[in-house]
């Protein structure tokens, strides 16, 4: 699964699916407005609200993991001292 979702275009992941996560990648990436063929793509796998709801969950996960990251807040599992999980201390 972790390889579809790596290159999602070009698996054989359901296409509403594809069109998902090329959303998420477009969220967490540097956004600006969505392009026309990603839009029209959302139009046809999903209704107005669930686009909307989608997006919120999408910018609110991205935005909590840029959070965690800039705190340095790790697990409580995490020992001190140790390379925080994305890589830089």
């Amino acid at each position: 699964m972790i390889e579809k979702i790596r290159d999602p275009e070009n698996s054989d992941l359901p296409a509403r699916t594809r069109v998902a996560l090329r959303y998420a990648d477009h969220i967490a990436g540097d956004p600006g407005p969505i392009p026309g063929p990603l839009e029209a793509d959302l139009r046809r796998w999903f209704a107005d609200d669930q686009i909307l709801d989608l997006g919120m969950c999408l910018a609110f996960a991205t935005g909590w993991q840029r959070f965690i990251e800039a705190a340095g807040i790790v697990p409580d599992w995490w020992r001190d001292g140790s390379t925080p999980p994305w890589g830089s201390g």
